[in-house]
């Protein structure tokens, strides 16, 4: 007698043999139990999941006789009686078995459909049981359509498919659908004891294991893979044997490389990849053993109680949860997705070894510094260390040091808040870089102000050029301080020319319109600015004009005319006007100069400084603040309409919010 393969040897012959569909065995179980049968069921899956097999033990339990002959319709097949035995053979006469894939016209469907209406020879009932019933052609398909709605009561369809997206929709309103779902590898490791402790085969549970994650989710493949191992192996499983048939990485190159990645060590990655490229191992199936193990290491780092039915009798587990302690959960999710990602590289690259070691490499071009992190931490620390305005000296620093401010020859009195006097413009060497200082508004305190403005401290002229300080010597962030600071930091302080016109300080904002809410207090830097709420201030006002003239003549266009609508006017000298905006995607320097030469046609012969922060009072603000108040007039005057409101009241009309749309005069 020649030798039978496991996957035919050990198929199911009774619902309780099935493995890995429990919701199917329940669902015809019950069916059969109570009679409630329906006439078409389709059944869907992945090779190797049970389709076929299902279809079968349906057959029986339709026609079983049971072991005494008297037998009915059951779910539990006896399968010693003659149409057990008949179907298990294949030569049950009034079961029917048709491959779609090779008889796929309406021919084969119309003699098929031409025993429908004989009754049954021997069973109770005609089973026709059609395999990759997907593809099947329209024309075969509409030729069963009317057969498959209303068929005889002694007639049975069972359709089988891995597509069902391909099967008409007409087909499938007319079936039950079952969905067989791929097994899990616990699953099919399971299932692979029990068959080799009934071959008698002795196996190694490593072995076992990588068989049950190639099968992936098919038991027929688990099965056949297992046949190779026997055959490969000499009548045993080892672990070796296994991983060499499958050309599976052995778990000691991937703990290797996870945990030099978590060293950062790019030297042991690439040594461990050139290790693996010698012993002839394939990268994707590296990459794929990666992904389960970063896997098991992210559950372990995100529920470090919780034990995979994976992780039990893995002798790696405890090098796995070490792993998992050493690397931070980011960057185990980080170099998961490379590691998924990265599969479908390797087919793009010449070597596949050189795409694996660009994979793993970039985790480590990706990795966060951790000298970066402590710099960041030590700016922001200093930030709190800011000297108060009563120590910031006569003199507008060109550059902020980490060390104590020096004293000051004048100090203003610690109740009140002064900001520095403005030094004298001095010319730039660099025409790019733009020296703006600016005198900010003293804002109202408890404390009596003077009636008269106090006169401007004395200016300090430097007798020596000071020397430019270094990028790291600088205590402040990108983030912190006025962008005009830091561009005014890579210029140097020269003695002001004489007959100087003095830098004119800001106007105070006025007090905020009734349609505006004032907005809070915004602190920047060591000093305290007051934002203005959009049209309540003279410079807010003159700049809306200026900008609105331009928009409206066209001089202005497109990132230029939005620099202008999104900025603030913080501060004007007589050569020299001070912008902020919020974004800082409009402060470039061509976008500058396309403004200051737009703004010559105005009589405005200025150089403009654009720096990054929080914006009260632009042209775009008081435009939507106007659209708003005029929307808000809109909508009262609809409201306050006398037919309006007979309508919503007689006639429960309402009116459609977002549906007014207040028209610009």
């Amino acid at each position: 007698m020649s030798y039978v393969v496991l996957a035919r040897k050990y198929r199911p012959r009774t619902f309780t043999e099935m493995v890995g569909q429990g919701h199917v065995v329940q669902a015809l179980s019950n069916a059969l139990t109570t009679q409630r049968l329906h006439h078409a069921y389709l059944f869907t899956g992945t090779r190797g999941v049970g389709k076929t097999t299902v279809s079968r033990i349906l057959a029986k339990s339709l026609n079983c006789l049971g072991a005494d002959g008297q037998g009915g319709i059951t779910a539990e097949p006896c399968g010693v009686c003659q149409a057990c035995t008949d179907i298990d053979s294949g030569r049950f006469v009034d079961y029917t078995e048709l491959d779609a894939a090779s008889n796929r016209g309406v021919d084969e469907v119309q003699a098929l459909l031409e025993q429908a209406v004989y009754k049954p020879v021997q069973g109770r009932f005609k089973v026709f049981m059609i395999d990759e019933v997907h593809m099947l052609t329209n024309t075969a398909f509409n030729a069963m359509l009317k057969t498959l709605e209303e068929p005889p009561e002694y007639l049975k369809f069972v359709l089988a498919t891995t597509d069902p997206q391909k099967v008409p929709v007409t087909v499938l309103s007319r079936c039950l659908q079952f969905n067989l779902r791929p097994m899990a590898p616990e699953t099919v490791l399971e299932h692979l004891q029990q068959v080799l402790q009934a071959e008698q085969v002795p196996a190694d549970v490593q072995a076992l294991r990588l068989l049950s994650r190639a099968a992936r989710g098919s038991m027929r493949d688990a099965l056949s893979l297992t046949d190779q191992a026997i055959a490969f192996g000499g009548g045993q499983l080892q672990e070796a044997g296994v991983r060499q048939m499958l050309g599976a990485v052995d778990r000691s190159y991937v703990l290797r490389l996870i945990d030099a990645l978590a060293r950062a060590d790019g030297a042991a990655v690439v040594d461990t990849i050139d290790a693996l490229r010698l012993n002839g191992l394939n990268a994707a199936s590296t990459l794929e053993e990666m992904t389960g193990v970063l896997q098991r290491m992210a559950v372990l780092q995100a529920v470090p109680d919780r034990a995979q039915p994976e992780g039990q009798d893995d002798p790696d587990e405890a090098q796995i949860a070490q792993l998992a302690q050493s690397l931070p959960a980011d960057e185990t999710q980080l170099l998961y997705s490379l590691c998924l990602h990265g599969r479908a590289e390797l087919g793009l690259a010449p070597d596949e070894y050189a795409a694996l070691t660009m994979v793993l490499l970039r985790l480590m071009a990706f990795k966060p510094a951790g000298a970066a992190h402590s710099a960041s931490a030590e700016k922001k620390t200093l930030k709190s260390a800011e000297p108060s305005p009563a120590a910031v000296p006569a003199v507008v620093p060109v550059a902020r040091a980490p060390v104590a401010a020096p004293p000051t020859p004048a100090v203003a009195p610690a109740s009140v808040p002064v900001a520095a006097p403005v030094s004298a413009l001095a010319p730039t060497t660099d025409p790019t870089l733009v020296t703006l200082p600016v005198r900010r508004p003293t804002p109202p305190t408890a404390t009596a102000a003077p009636a008269t403005p106090p006169a401007p401290a004395p200016v300090a002229r430097p007798t020596s050029q000071p020397e430019p300080m270094d990028d790291d010597e600088a205590p402040w962030p990108e983030d912190d301080g006025p962008p005009w600071e830091e561009e005014t930091a890579q210029t140097q302080t020269r003695t002001p020319p004489p007959n100087r016109v003095m830098a004119i300080p800001v106007r105070d904002a006025g007090e905020p319109s009734a349609l505006d809410q004032p907005q809070p207090r915004a602190e920047h830097g060591a000093q305290t600015v007051l934002p203005a709420a959009p049209g309540g201030s003279v410079e807010g006002d003159f700049w809306f004009d200026t900008v609105m003239q331009l928009a409206r003549a066209e001089t202005i266009t497109a990132l230029v005319r939005e620099l202008g609508l999104q900025s603030q006017l913080i501060a004007r000298d007589t050569d020299q006007w001070l912008l902020r905006v919020e974004r800082m995607s409009l402060n470039q320097g061509n976008t500058r100069e396309r403004f200051a030469t737009a703004l010559q046609t105005l009589g405005h012969q200025v150089r403009l400084t654009v720096e990054i922060g929080p914006v009260t009072d632009s042209p775009a603000l008081r435009v939507a603040a106007a659209a708003a108040r005029r929307q808000r007039e809109a909508e009262a005057q609809i409201m306050s309409d006398p037919f309006v409101q007979t309508m919503m009241r007689d006639f429960g009309g309402k009116i459609v919010p977002g549906t007014l749309k207040a028209i610009t005069a």
